[in-house]
């Protein structure tokens, strides 16, 4: 038995409800018994009149939840299809950080009608989170949490906890505020239930509890949050003051974006593209890049100009070139991605840091050593046996190859290892040390050893040409 046949089909289950003749409450009904995430699934294969039918009879909490299942500007464009009143209560039940998103591909006048329309505490928190730039945590919070005084009983505790749960569903964390609004702790839900009336609130309040300031930037603030397994952070503004946290599932969006940004710089971009991004707008994120390893590749060229005796004279050696330049670029882009995941701890130290270089100069070595010996060998007995060449000849030559092989590739372990290391020591971001780059410096570094060694060896002292 397959398993995949064990698997329910929820998303063509809840299309063909909302395509069947029952009634409006018992299609919402029916439909509440799925997760809002299956129902966004399906919501994608509807055409306009099947999406509006599902409008109608889904509730507004449930709704709210599906639309927060889409990125900015696809919710945006279903929230287009609703009437302006459906529009913002539909807002106003998304978390705030979600509602900017979906708002922001709004025109300005058509955002500010649904602003102005929404709660004013809604209102507020929307304006709060459009205060902050991309870049900042702030931008990524929400006001879906629960805030308790630190003056209050553990039986007022309680029933401030029963009255705000009703409009904000993120209480596995209570966080405390002081009569002027500032941070002052957290309590676990867990503790403020089993404690007992008599307790004082002050013995369960967690005072060292992790947090981040609103305008701290994103990258500078993520490793801290990544170490805490903590469903909430709460986000404070200069002056202490508590407006907002961070959900886990926000933290774990932001890893991956920070994690698809190293990925895009690793390819030589400024950023990741989207797909409708302008034509001039990825010209301009590549270009850079391209015009410096345009310069590094005429001087790779020009290397190769100045060993032109020998490739005139050992037409033979050129045959293996792309060998010793394919396995140098392959070691330090290798070397490059082990840098690069090793620096995420900003705790590393300089001692640390030079055992991760002597390391992949090591492993480096031991490759090339082995690989070196391996095409000695085989190129050996290749050139003896094809191109015809006396055995020693054919072994001098497949020597220079397998030296040169080992010299690349510790020189590229190096390269990928100490390029990264540089850049983070003058405050520059490592993933910047992009793949292409890393390999066209490793491209020199080749074709320099391997002519060198092939000049050297073969053609000053063993005088071999042809």
């Amino acid at each position: 038995m397959e398993y995949t046949s064990m698997i329910p089909d929820y998303e063509n289950e809840i299309i063909a409800i909302i395509r069947s003749n029952m009634s409006p409450k018992a299609m919402g009904n029916k439909l509440e018994d799925y997760h809002e995430s299956n129902i966004a699934e399906a919501l994608e294969e509807l055409n306009i009149d099947e999406r509006k039918k599902l409008f109608r009879v889904l509730e507004i909490s449930v709704l709210s939840n599906v639309f927060e299942c889409f990125e900015g500007d696809v919710a945006s464009a279903y929230l287009k299809e609703l009437d302006l009143k459906k529009a913002v209560s539909v807002l106003e039940n998304m978390e705030s950080n979600l509602a900017v998103e979906a708002l922001k591909s709004f025109d300005k006048e058509k955002r500010e009608i649904l602003i102005e329309c929404m709660d004013e505490d809604v209102r507020k928190s929307i304006m709060r989170l459009s205060s902050y730039t991309e870049d900042e945590i702030g931008s990524s919070m929400t006001a879906n949490y629960i805030v308790l005084r630190e003056n209050l009983t553990i039986k007022q505790a309680m029933k401030a906890l029963v009255e705000q749960a009703a409009q904000n569903d993120n209480i596995a964390t209570l966080f405390v505020v002081d009569e002027k609004g500032l941070f002052y702790g957290a309590i676990d839900l867990k503790e403020l239930i089993m404690a007992r009336q008599d307790t004082e609130l002050e013995t369960i309040i967690m005072t060292s509890y992790p947090y981040v300031y609103g305008h701290e930037n994103i990258d500078d603030c993520i490793e801290r949050l990544k170490d805490y397994s903590e469903d909430l952070i709460p986000v404070l503004d200069k002056n202490n003051s508590l407006i907002g946290v961070i959900t886990s599932q926000s933290i774990i969006n932001l890893v991956e974006e920070e994690l698809g940004d190293d990925y895009a710089k690793l390819a030589g971009l400024a950023a990741e593209e989207d797909l409708n991004e302008p034509l001039r707008e990825s010209m301009k994120k590549r270009l850079p890049w391209l015009f410096i390893l345009l310069g590094l590749s005429m001087l790779v060229s020009s290397v190769v100009g100045i060993f032109e005796n020998v490739i005139s004279e050992l037409t033979l050696v050129i045959c293996f070139q792309s060998l010793i330049l394919g396995m140098a670029g392959n070691v330090g882009t290798q070397s490059l991605a082990v840098t690069i995941r090793v620096l995420m701890d900003e705790a590393l130290d300089f001692r640390q840091k030079l055992g991760l270089v002597g390391k992949e100069i090591r492993v480096g070595f031991c490759n090339g050593l082995l690989l070196g010996i391996a095409s000695f060998g085989i190129i050996g007995v290749y050139i003896l046996l094809v191109k015809g060449q006396s055995p020693q000849e054919s072994f001098a030559i497949s020597a220079c190859i397998g030296v040169s092989l080992l010299a690349a590739m510790l020189a590229s372990s190096a390269v990928g290892t100490l390029i990264p290391l540089f850049l983070k020591k003058i405050k520059i971001d490592p993933a910047v040390a992009s793949g292409p780059l890393i390999t066209t410096i490793n491209d020199l570094v080749a074709v320099v050893t391997y002519y060198g060694i092939s000049w050297f060896v073969l053609l000053e002292l063993m005088q071999i040409a042809g």
